[in-house]
C-alpha cells in the first residue's frame, strides 16, 4: 500500500487551520452580496483550499478537517436556518458539511492507497459526484452554495454556463488541481503521463462543450414578444389582489399575462379573479392549493384563461422538507400557450435540475416561477435564492420570469442576464418585462456527465472501504499466535 509520506507531506494542524480559514473566508466573500458579482471568482480560492486540505496524515483527520471547514463556510450563509428551525439548524449545517468532509476523506484515502498520480485525477470526478449526489439524489437534497451559483451568471460567461452548474464545478476543481500541483506535474516521469491526461481531460471537456453548443437554444423569433407582469404580495386578501391587478393593468396595458406568487391563495382560484380575467381578456398565473382531503393538498400554480376558466395547472414537484408544503406533483407538463410552450416551476423546484430539465425536454421556451420567500427570512436568504434563476436561464438558453411574494423577483433573458428585478422586501412592487421566446432550449453538458461522476465516486468509495476492511482482516490474522 502506498503511504501518504511517499506521496506528499501531510499538513500540520496549524497548516490545516490556515487552509480551512482561507476556504471559509473565500466562500463567504463569494456569496456575500449580489452587488459584487466578480467576488464569485473567489470560489477558486475556496476550491484550492479544499484540495490542499486533502493532504492529511489520516483519512479520519481529512474528514474532520473538511467537515469543520464546511461548517465554518456554510453556517454564516445559512444562518437564517436558525430563525426557521432553532437549534436544529446546527444539525442541518453539519449534514450539509458532511459531504465536504466525505470529499476530503475520499481524496485523502485515494492518495494513501494509490498515490498522488491517481488521486489528482480523481479530484474533479469525486467533487462532481459528491456535489451532484448531495444536491439532487437523496432525501435532504440541497443545491444552494454550490460553486456554480457563486460564479457570475452573465451573457459574457454564457458559453461557460453551457457546461452546467456541475460542469462548472468540475472545471473549477480541474483548474485548481493543476494549479496546486503544477511543479509536480512537470517532474519526470510524470510529465508525459500528466500531459497525456491533461489532453484527455481537455478533449473530453471540449467534446462535452460542443455537444451542448450544437444543441443550444435556437433564438429565431417566429412569435411576437410576450409582455408579462407580476405583482409581489405576501398573505394578501383577495380584494387587495384584484385592486392591484387593476392598477398594474392600467400601468402596463400591453401585458398579456399577469403573475402572482406561490401561496397567494388558500385554495383554488376564486370567482373574482376568474371574472377579472374574463372582463379584461388577460391570462393570470396564481399560486394556490388544490385540496385532496381536509389536510392534504397540492401546492399548485393555476393558469386562468381569458374566458375566466382554468386552462392549465401544475403542482410543485419538490416540496420543502420539514415544511407543510403539499404533496409532490404526480406529473409535469408544459402549457401550450398562444405564445409557445411555457413551463411552470414553483419556488424550490427551480433549485433542482431534474424539474426544469423535464420541462426543457418537453420543449419549454419560457419558465415562469411563482415563488414564496417570506420577508421574515431575511435579505440574505432572498439573495441566495435569487442566484438560481440566472444560472438556469444561461444553462438552458431560455428566459425565466420568477415572481416572488417579497423581493427579489426577476426577469432573466436566455443568456442569464437579469433585465428587471424588484427590491427587498418590495411588498406590492410590480415586475414587468417584454420577453422573446426562443424556438427551444437545450440541456447543458453536465446533465450527462454528472451521473457518471456519481457512479465513479461510488466505485472509488466502495473500493477504498473494501481494501480497508481487507487490510484490517489481514492485520488481525497476522496478530494471532
Amino acid at each position: 500500500m502506498n503511504t501518504l509520506a511517499s506521496a506528499t507531506t501531510p499538513l500540520t494542524w496549524k497548516q490545516s487551520l490556515l487552509w480551512g480559514a482561507l476556504a471559509a473566508v473565500c466562500l463567504n466573500l463569494a456569496y456575500a452580496s449580489l452587488a459584487h458579482p466578480a467576488a464569485g471568482l473567489l470560489v477558486f480560492g475556496y476550491a484550492l483550499a479544499l484540495v490542499k486540505l486533502t493532504a492529511q496524515a489520516s483519512v479520519r483527520r481529512a474528514f474532520y478537517c473538511g467537515l469543520a471547514t464546511a461548517v465554518a463556510s456554510y453556517a454564516p450563509q445559512l444562518f437564517f436556518f436558525w430563525h426557521l428551525f432553532g437549534p436544529a439548524a446546527v444539525a442541518l449545517w453539519v449534514v450539509l458539511a458532511f459531504w465536504i468532509g466525505l470529499f476530503t476523506a475520499i481524496i485523502c484515502g485515494a492518495t494513501r492507497r494509490w498515490g498522488r498520480a491517481v488521486a489528482l485525477w480523481l479530484i474533479p470526478v469525486v467533487w462532481t459526484g459528491v456535489e451532484y449526489f448531495r444536491s439532487e439524489l437523496y432525501y435532504l437534497k440541497f443545491s444552494w452554495l454550490n460553486l456554480g451559483y457563486a460564479l457570475p451568471a452573465s451573457p459574457g460567461l454564457n458559453l461557460f454556463s453551457k457546461f452546467g452548474m456541475y460542469g462548472e464545478g468540475f472545471l473549477v476543481l480541474t483548474m485548481v488541481t493543476v494549479l496546486a500541483h503544477w511543479r509536480w506535474f512537470k517532474r519526470p516521469p510524470m510529465k508525459g503521463v500528466c500531459t497525456l491526461l491533461l489532453g484527455l481531460w481537455g478533449a473530453a471537456l471540449m467534446l462535452a462543450f460542443f455537444c451542448a453548443y450544437a444543441t443550444a437554444a435556437r433564438f429565431e423569433r417566429p412569435n411576437p414578444p410576450l409582455n408579462i407582469t407580476g405583482i409581489q404580495w405576501e398573505f394578501a386578501n383577495p380584494y387587495i389582489v384584484t385592486k392591484s391587478l387593476d392598477q398594474a393593468l392600467k400601468k402596463n396595458p400591453d401585458s398579456q399575462i399577469f403573475v402572482l406568487s406561490e401561496y397567494t391563495l388558500e385554495g383554488v382560484v376564486p370567482d373574482n379573479l376568474k371574472n377579472w380575467c374574463r372582463d379584461h381578456r388577460r391570462y393570470l398565473i396564481v399560486g394556490g392549493k388544490d385540496s385532496v382531503t381536509n389536510h392534504l393538498y397540492y401546492n399548485t400554480a393555476f393558469v386562468v384563461g381569458t374566458n375566466g376558466e382554468i386552462v392549465f395547472s401544475q403542482a410543485k414537484s419538490v416540496p420543502i422538507p420539514f415544511f407543510i408544503d403539499g404533496l409532490p406533483a404526480q406529473q409535469q407538463k408544459v402549457w401550450n400557450s398562444p405564445w409557445g410552450k411555457i413551463g411552470l416551476c414553483i419556488c424550490y423546484d427551480l433549485s433542482f435540475t431534474r424539474v426544469p430539465d423535464e420541462l426543457i425536454r418537453q420543449g419549454a421556451q419560457l419558465l415562469i416561477v411563482p415563488t414564496m420567500d417570506v420577508a421574515d427570512w431575511g435579505r440574505h436568504q432572498h439573495e441566495l435564492h435569487s442566484r438560481v434563476a440566472p444560472l438556469r436561464a444561461a444553462e438552458y438558453g431560455v428566459p425565466i420570469f420568477r415572481l416572488a411574494s417579497s423581493g427579489i423577483s426577476q426577469a432573466v433573458n436566455g443568456a442569464g442576464g437579469v433585465v428587471a428585478h424588484t427590491s427587498f422586501p418590495g411588498i406590492g412592487e410590480v415586475l414587468t418585462d417584454r420577453l422573446r421566446l426562443p424556438m427551444s432550449g437545450a440541456l447543458p453538458a453536465d446533465r450527462y456527465g454528472a451521473p457518471l461522476c456519481v457512479a465513479a465516486t461510488g466505485i472509488v468509495t466502495a473500493a477504498l472501504l473494501w481494501l480497508t476492511w481487507r487490510d484490517r482482516i489481514e492485520k488481525k490474522r497476522k496478530a494471532q499466535p
